[in-house]
């Protein structure tokens, strides 16, 4: 009887690991195939049978490690692993010090204001602030954002050397936004008045490092009637001296910038 609980102990081990690994597994599956996924879409990524891993994802929606889109019935990460991800982010210095900032400019102005940072996807939300008169937003974290439409995506065109741009997101040609990233680098920041989203005006500016590259863009939205996101707005002047002093945190010599 003894021998028969000792071969158990082990077995029911090894089995809790291969259930972890497997879920492991599939929570990066659903990484490579972000924004989302079918379920034959991930089966046949991860070489597992949909029947297996259907089960597998049941454990892991009632946790909130994936989501399934009641419309389209496809698979995506869910808000617990999106916690996740950002405790790992969180040990990174542009997010631990313009949290702060990002912060406190949200309390200033009585606006939403998010930090992006450049994901493997593109610009990629990774700290969410909401303004108590917010209005109902896409944006949240974990929310990839257009390169070339977006504020903050055109702020990371602005900054990122062209071809890099073109070796990681396949940009060929920039021109359509040439004289808006002139623009921007010339200000030092970005507007963007209701074209992304109508009746929304928005503003963002760059966080450098101590090489002086770009790790992070603040952007400030707000509705287009109460929110001046001119260049010469009280806001705009905030925004960009807050996005100044983080990046100043950073090590990065703003004075010769």
């Amino acid at each position: 009887m003894a021998n028969e609980i000792t071969k158990e102990v082990p077995l029911k081990r090894q089995q809790k690991v291969q259930a972890a690994e497997l879920s492991t597994d599939i929570l990066k599956g659903l990484a490579d195939l972000a924004p989302s996924t079918t379920l034959s879409g991930l089966s046949e990524h991860l070489n597992i049978p949909a029947s297996k891993l259907h089960r597998y994802l049941q454990a892991l929606l009632a946790n909130g490690f994936a989501e399934q889109d009641p419309e389209t019935s496809q698979y995506k990460l869910g808000p617990t692993a999106l916690y996740v991800a950002a405790a790992a982010l969180g040990s990174l210095d542009v997010v631990k010090i313009a949290k702060p900032f990002v912060h406190q400019l949200c309390l200033d102005l009585q606006e939403t204001c998010f930090l992006a940072i450049w994901g493997n996807q593109g610009p990629t939300v990774i700290h969410l602030e909401e303004a108590i008169k917010a209005f109902t937003m896409v944006t949240k974290v974990g929310s990839v954002l257009p390169l070339m439409e977006s504020s903050t995506g055109q702020v990371f065109c602005a900054y990122i050397p062209e071809d890099e741009l073109k070796k990681t997101h396949g940009i060929d040609n920039l021109g359509k936004i040439r004289a808006k990233i002139l623009k921007i680098r010339e200000h030092g920041m970005n507007q963007i008045h209701g074209k992304v989203m109508t009746g929304v005006n928005a503003m963002s500016a760059p966080i450098f490092n101590i090489h002086q590259r770009i790790v992070g863009v603040i952007t400030v939205i707000g509705m287009q009637d109460t929110f001046n996101a001119d260049f010469d707005s009280d806001a705009a002047k905030l925004l960009l001296r807050t996005a100044r002093e983080a990046s100043y945190k950073l090590g990065c010599n703003v004075d010769a910038m």
